[in-house]
């Protein structure tokens, strides 16, 4: 370890060993980049995000009171359902004139219950394809859910409830927008054959603590439910957590990245709703924020890329909703994220980011054509993220 690595640590650790944590000079060190060792980027993505208070005093509690919320949760949404599932049909008395599998209100258990599958379904599809040139999703986590895992229990886990379901998969097919190409043309879709399989009863693969993170989700947010693309925002987050090199956080991971998960959403979500893509806050205004501050930086390649007419939702569309995750390796996306947490006006540097992401690679773009072009934005070239962030600082400063 260097001396230089030796003393960014101690910085780390001095911020952080103080009662109440400063947070203009953690974000200021997380900015640069956050340590792995110790669990530092672990312990300050939470503070970034809002899941732990400034004040130590109150973390103990804190984390007590939301990881029993979220096995309350578990119970409400996952075990009590599968429960009545298992239970339905014993007798003749499940099935009345008032609530039968075919009952159109939208109150009856049934509906409920099949609505609920199709959101599962598409988790399910999306969670078994995630990062799938990591071996780190398919495998065992160490701290399965016991809550779930019983084997004393004979409810309907969401496993067993998805090897049960047939529905069609079209009629669960709900993709984000038009734009089909969510997914980077980097990241081959896995036919079944490849997709993650099931581990053996009693083990529990990383994907499906995913899976559970996700459905949990919509179910507590029905408004926006699950839509395309949050698994890879859930992802790097639940990576970070389960990789915690200090056992006591690593533990309760599952619980931890779904507050952070949730508390990251109340922040973009809007980005995931059709409705609002044309309002201030939407993705459409986000995607020309892009080409405006571009203009502002480098009008000649503004005005080439507007003369090819290269919109920025070819591009810039996945680029923001996916705060990057699927442009590059995910240590890589990591580290942008340690940048983008620590920024206190985080999604404008995501804006220069982009920008930055853009002028990187502008003497290409003006010698291109349409077609070049596309393929560049579409499969960007450069690998050095450090570059990109240095960039987009520059590119910051000069405001």
């Amino acid at each position: 370890m260097s001396r230089l690595h030796r003393s960014r640590i101690a910085d780390f650790q001095e911020v952080l060993g103080e009662p109440t944590v400063a947070l203009a000079k953690l974000r200021d060190l997380c900015f640069s980049g956050i340590p792995f060792d110790g669990g530092l980027r672990c312990l300050c993505w939470k503070i970034l995000l809002n899941y732990l208070p400034l004040e130590k005093a109150l973390w103990s509690s804190l984390l007590k009171k939301q990881r029993d919320l979220y096995s309350q949760f578990l119970k409400e949404m996952i075990i009590q359902p599968g429960i009545a599932k298992a239970n339905l049909g014993v007798s003749r008395e499940d099935v009345t004139l008032e609530d039968h599998p075919l009952n159109p209100n939208p109150d009856s258990r049934w509906n409920t219950y099949f609505k609920d599958n199709e959101v599962l379904l598409q988790i399910d599809k999306d969670v078994r394809r995630l990062y799938p040139d990591m071996a780190f999703f398919q495998r065992p986590t160490d701290y399965p859910c016991l809550l779930i895992l019983d084997p004393q229990n004979e409810f309907e886990t969401l496993r067993k409830r998805v090897e049960q379901t047939t529905l069609k998969s079209q009629t669960v097919a709900r993709n984000r927008s038009g734009v089909t190409n969510v997914s980077s043309p980097l990241k081959t879709t896995p036919n079944s054959l490849s997709e993650y399989e099931v581990l053996p009863n009693g083990c529990e693969a990383h994907w499906e603590v995913v899976e559970r993170i996700l459905f949990i989700y919509a179910k507590l947010n029905p408004g926006i439910a699950y839509v395309q693309g949050m698994n890879e925002i859930v992802g790097p987050l639940y990576y970070t957590f389960a990789t915690d090199p200090n056992s006591e956080w690593k533990e309760h991971a599952e619980a931890d990245t779904f507050f952070c998960f949730t508390n990251l959403m109340a922040e973009i979500r809007d980005n995931f709703i059709k409705s609002l893509d044309d309002s201030q806050c939407g993705i459409t205004y986000k995607m020309e924020k892009v080409y405006s501050t571009l203009k502002e930086k480098d009008v000649e390649l503004y005005l080439k890329l507007q003369e090819q007419n290269i919109k920025p939702q070819f591009f810039a569309f996945r680029w923001l909703t996916l705060l990057l995750s699927q442009e590059f390796l995910l240590p890589d996306v990591i580290r942008i994220w340690d940048s983008l947490f620590a920024d206190d006006k985080r999604f404008d540097f995501l804006l220069l980011v982009c920008c930055a992401m853009l002028t990187l690679i502008r003497d290409q773009l003006l010698e291109g054509d349409f077609t070049l072009n596309m393929r560049l934005l579409q499969d960007y070239p450069i690998s050095d993220v450090h570059l990109i962030l240095k960039k987009a600082k520059e590119l910051q400063d000069s405001k």
